[in-house]
């Protein structure tokens, strides 16, 4: 058994990225800091894995995908470097059919962009596509200074950072739903706007298009401003796992000590404070301060009942969801081949790839078919697929047989089917999946050598995260209604996906989180 030191200042609840992050900042302020970890690996769901048992030598993300919302401030803060790489398209639009078949390329070509939108659907599309370009990036650049602030309410937020003639636009839609966003900006095309309201609106959510809230998963999915990045998604060279390791790294030289293999099972308190935490193998360690990485309600649950305040502990469980993503991690034996691509098109592999359901009716009605069926415990016929394969990019995670790992990131699920299991329902809905994928890219599961399945139930157990949600509170809540960073209890602080900004790998929530500790402490 691994020797715990007996009393730290700070004690942090979970390695994610997030907690990596406090780990760094705090120690490096000449705080003692204890970082423990339930699992054998660091990064919580940030982390390269080998999970294929008939190819034990491909890597994968298992987790997240891609690196895209850190802000670049926060990395300058931290003096750390991530190996990135750019992809170039970032976005394949398919359409089952033979070449010659409507299809887009996104990359950095703006201007071959345009030409695809006005060949394949037209130039209004083209004129709402710039249109949107031009709104989200002089809404991302407003809005990015509030991420590494303490959170506060929409008007105030836009008050104080959103450019006057945006103000009415950014109220809109952090409050309203995607679908109503985009109706604005005159789409043609139901394809492109499902599109747009998949990839940025929905992912993760437990919601549909006309929610409330989906907007502000919108505008979180745009907030790319990592160097070179042109407002993208980057893959992480190595993996997510490589996020993990470089801040773990960081954290170590800092001075921070990290245990894996240490399950937090309760916070004491005493004198109305929160006093250390106690392990599962009856190990304690005392501190000054408690920092919950972990998802909010895993922290609440740690707590004994009645010392949170019952404000906090009554708007937490009024948004707290289960996950809807089931994300099915694949070993393929080679690359896949798209139908409708012309020879000599451009690689899609690296891109986001898209399938959406409804591509000869209406896109947007079977969007809402899908979260229709999805509320009603069904697992939806037609669900919308985000399909990753970055091993054409970075060759680093293949093995010596030449296997690529692809994903596909299916939204949405019902959490368990209603009158079944997913240990019922899983091995027919991966084959439904493969069959989505053969109609675009013919022969696909006949490349597969290997599969990785995590269902929200799967989620939930693998990477600890209550309910399986990926985001830890949904991303329809925003700002000052998340998990604060402050708890209410002495001695208490959250800092995870579940507050402020929002869910997904960004770390900013670990920077704030410890510039609100040191604050308390009266540390400079």
């Amino acid at each position: 058994m691994t020797s715990l030191p007996g009393r730290a200042d700070v004690v942090i609840i979970g390695a994610g990225h997030n907690g990596l992050v406090s780990a760094i900042l705090l120690a490096r302020a000449g705080l003692d800091v204890v970082v423990l970890e339930a699992d054998a690996v660091l990064g919580g769901a940030t982390r390269t894995e080998h999970p294929f048992r008939k190819v034990p030598g491909l890597g994968q993300s298992t987790g997240s995908y891609l690196l895209g919302l850190m802000p670049p401030e926060l990395l300058r803060t931290l003096g750390v470097d991530l190996p990135v790489l750019r992809r170039d398209p970032h976005y394949f639009l398919p359409t089952p059919g033979p070449a010659g078949s409507p299809y887009l390329l996104f990359g950095r070509d703006r201007e071959a962009v345009r030409q695809q939108l006005e060949k394949f659907f037209s130039a209004r599309d083209a004129a709402a596509d710039e249109a949107l370009a031009v709104e989200i990036g002089a809404l991302r650049a407003d809005l990015a200074p509030a991420w590494l602030a303490e959170p506060a309410g929409v008007e105030e937020i836009a008050d104080r950072y959103i450019r006057p003639q945006l103000q009415s636009t950014f109220l809109d839609l952090v409050r309203g739903s995607v679908a109503d966003y985009l109706a604005r900006f005159g789409f043609r095309s139901e394809l492109l706007m499902s599109m747009y309201a998949v990839t940025d609106g929905l992912s993760g959510l437990t919601a549909g298009p006309d929610d409330p809230g989906t907007g502000h998963n919108f505008l979180v999915h745009n907030m790319c401003r990592l160097p070179g990045s042109d407002g993208t998604w980057l893959i992480a060279e190595g993996g997510m796992g490589t996020v993990a390791r470089v801040f773990a790294d960081a954290a170590r030289s800092a001075g921070a000590r990290l245990y894996t293999r240490a399950e937090v099972t309760a916070v004491t308190v005493a004198g109305g404070a929160a006093t250390g935490v106690v392990l599962a193998d009856g190990r304690s360690v005392q501190a000054r301060v408690v920092l919950g990485s972990c998802d909010p309600y895993r922290l609440m649950s740690l707590v004994p009942a009645g010392t949170l305040p019952a404000e906090l502990t009554d708007r937490m469980a009024a948004v707290r969801r289960t996950g809807t993503t089931l994300k099915v991690n694949l070993a393929l034996r080679d690359l896949p081949r798209f139908s409708c691509l012309p020879a000599g098109a451009p690689s899609p592999f690296g891109s986001t790839i898209h399938l959406l359901p409804g591509a000869g009716e209406s896109p947007m009605g079977a969007l809402r078919s899908m979260w229709a069926q999805v509320r009603a415990g069904r697992l939806p016929a037609e669900p919308t697929v985000e399909w990753y394969l970055h091993t054409t990019v970075d060759p680093s995670l293949r093995d010596p047989a030449g296997h690529h790992s692809s994903a596909l990131f299916v939204q949405s699920v019902p959490y368990q089917p209603v009158g079944s299991s997913w240990d019922a329902e899983l091995p027919g809905y991966v084959d439904r999946l493969l069959a989505i994928c053969d109609r675009y890219a013919p022969g696909t599961s006949e490349l597969v050598a290997d599969v990785f399945p995590l269902t929200p139930p799967g989620i939930e157990k693998h990477f600890g995260i209550t309910g399986g949600h990926i985001h830890h509170v949904d991303n329809t809540v925003a700002f000052d209604r998340r998990m604060p960073y402050f708890t209410g209890l002495d001695g208490l602080y959250a800092g995870s996906a579940g507050t402020h900004p929002a869910g997904s790998v960004i770390g900013a929530a670990g920077h704030n989180a410890a510039v609100r500790v040191l604050a308390d402490l009266g540390v400079r």
